[in-house]
Parts: structure tokens; C-alpha cells; sequence
């Protein structure tokens, strides 16, 4: 596997499969923690949230366009305006399809799969007859252009810093919202004791709307940071949606800690092997360690304790 390299060459190789890695680990901790906050509070297993992710590229997209086209002289700044934007649009559409759906099948996980399934593939065909079944891609801000030379080998890109700075900072304003505030603290005890958190007065299905929102707007957020490293098609969302579940079951489907670090091993796995195998190959011995660990560990890298 290794012939014909250099030492200092595997390292280049090494740090630069590394970055990545890390940039596929952005896009996977924004997926996985808007999806860990909705199954790990709901028991909800939501097949649409791909597409939700899409729905903020697109997003992104629309408003690339319309700075680019009206405000060219603020296009460097359009994309803090996408993502307050994407996040909104994708939590409100979250909200809506709470209370229309969801909110009708707690405690049938089977029929909130099939439904959100049914509901991601309504969303594909919206983002096929709106915008056409060829992909799309943003224009990057000069700023966002170019790389950081740190050796003659080794170059990493500033749009893919810029994503990690993103996922870095989403992942603790989570943290904050969910272990330093009194909502907080609400959503928790509805996780560990939804009978008790009710009787004490806790609003359980205003925190599971808001919950579901909360996770929708955060996928809203990984499809914009997506913009950044690939392009947008109406079912790019399926080709996360399969490791983002990984990652949720990998680190504990309570635990915002084990969804960050599962996302990180697992990106990192992936984004090594696929340089000396092929990116089939790569998923394939991936999945085959992550199952064998859930094989000794069920309940995931971390797990909370809760009462039934």
C-alpha cells in the first residue's frame, strides 16, 4: 500500500487526507448533532433530515445569487447572512412539520421513519421541479479563495478552515443552549423523565417543537458550510443521511460529547482510507470497525442514563 513513498511524502499524504478529513468532519458534526438533539430527545428517526441540509445549500445558493445580482458591493459578507438565514427557513419548516406530522407518531418510531422517508422524498422532487436535477455550486467570496502554504507539499484551503470555524462554533453555542441555559435544562428532563418533567410543569411538546426545529435549522446550517466544499443537487442529502446515522449511533444517541467524537474518528477513517482504496472500499472497513465496537458497546462511545 505504501511502495513508492517517501517518508516525508506519507506524511504530506497524512496531513493532507488529515484536513480532509476535518472537512468532512464539519459537515458531519453539523449533520449529526441536529439529528443526535432530535432522535436522542424524540425517539424520532428522521429520513428527511438530508434534505433539510439541502434546503439550507439551496439557501445559500439563492442568496449567493441575489447579493451577486443587487448587492455586489456586500457579496463578501453574503454568507453570514445565508446561514442566519438557512437556519431560520430550515427551524421553521421543522416547526411546521412537527405539528402537522410528527407530533401525530410518538412512540412509533417505525411510522415517524416511514413518514419522514415519504416527506424526503416530496422535498427531493420540490428541489428537482424548483431548481432542475443538475447540480449547483456558489460563488466563494476573494476572501474565502486560495490556501495556506505550510510546506511545499501541504496546502490547506481557507473555505475548508472556514467550515471547521463554523462547525467548532455551532457545536458550542449547542453545548451552551443545552447544559448552561434554563431551556436547557427543560430539554434534559424531558429526556431522562418526561412523566415527572411534566408534572412539575415543563411544556413537553412545546420543547419537542422547538426540538425538532432546533435540529432541522442545525441541518439548515451544515447545508450551507456545504456550499463551501461541494455542490448542491436536490438528493446530495442522501449521500450523508447513512453516515450521519452512523455517527449519531457511534457516540451515543444522548450525547453531544460522543456525536463530536464519533464524527471526528469516523471522518478521519474515512477520509485516510479513501486515498489507498477506493471510497467504497473505504466506507465498507469503516463500517465493519464501527459495527464490531457497537457489537461490545450497544449503547455507543457515550451514553446517558435515563430513566424509563
Amino acid at each position: 500500500m505504501f511502495d513508492g513513498y517517501t517518508s516525508s511524502e506519507l506524511m504530506s499524504i497524512f496531513a493532507m487526507q488529515g484536513f480532509a478529513g476535518l472537512s468532512l468532519f464539519s459537515v458531519f458534526v453539523l449533520m449529526a448533532m441536529g439529528l443526535a438533539i432530535i432522535f436522542g430527545q424524540m425517539g424520532v428517526i428522521n429520513m428527511a433530515h438530508g434534505e433539510f441540509m439541502i434546503l439550507g445549500a439551496y439557501t445559500t445558493y439563492l442568496t449567493s445569487s441575489f447579493f451577486q445580482s443587487y448587492l455586489p458591493g456586500l457579496f463578501g459578507g453574503y454568507f453570514f447572512f445565508a446561514i442566519i438565514l438557512a437556519f431560520l427557513i430550515c427551524a421553521a419548516l421543522g416547526a411546521l412539520v412537527e405539528w402537522l406530522m410528527i407530533r401525530h407518531l410518538y412512540h412509533r418510531p417505525l411510522d415517524t421513519l416511514l413518514a419522514t422517508w415519504g416527506l424526503s422524498l416530496i422535498m427531493q422532487q420540490a428541489y428537482r421541479s424548483i431548481f432542475g436535477a443538475r447540480e449547483v455550486g456558489v460563488d466563494l467570496p476573494e476572501w474565502m479563495m486560495g490556501a495556506f502554504q505550510v510546506t511545499d507539499l501541504v496546502e490547506l484551503p481557507i473555505n475548508g478552515l472556514f467550515v471547521m470555524i463554523i462547525a467548532l462554533s455551532i457545536a458550542v453555542a449547542v453545548y451552551l443552549l443545552m447544559y448552561r441555559s434554563g431551556w436547557g435544562k427543560n430539554v434534559r428532563a424531558v429526556v431522562q423523565n418526561r412523566p415527572m418533567a411534566e408534572a412539575v410543569g415543563i411544556n413537553s411538546a412545546g420543547i419537542d417543537r422547538a426540538t425538532f426545529a432546533l435540529g432541522c435549522g442545525i441541518a439548515g446550517i451544515a447545508g450551507a458550510a456545504f456550499t463551501m466544499i461541494g455542490s448542491t443537487g436536490p438528493s446530495s442529502g442522501q449521500a450523508y443521511i447513512v453516515d450521519t446515522f452512523l455517527v449519531v449511533v457511534f457516540g451515543g444517541a444522548q450525547s453531544l460529547i460522543g456525536t463530536i467524537i464519533s464524527a471526528f474518528g469516523i471522518s478521519q477513517a474515512q477520509s485516510t482510507m479513501e486515498f489507498f482504496l477506493s471510497g467504497s472500499m473505504a466506507k465498507v472497513l469503516t463500517l465493519l470497525v464501527v459495527v464490531g465496537i457497537l457489537m461490545l458497546r450497544p449503547e455507543g462511545l457515550m451514553a446517558l442514563k435515563v430513566r424509563r
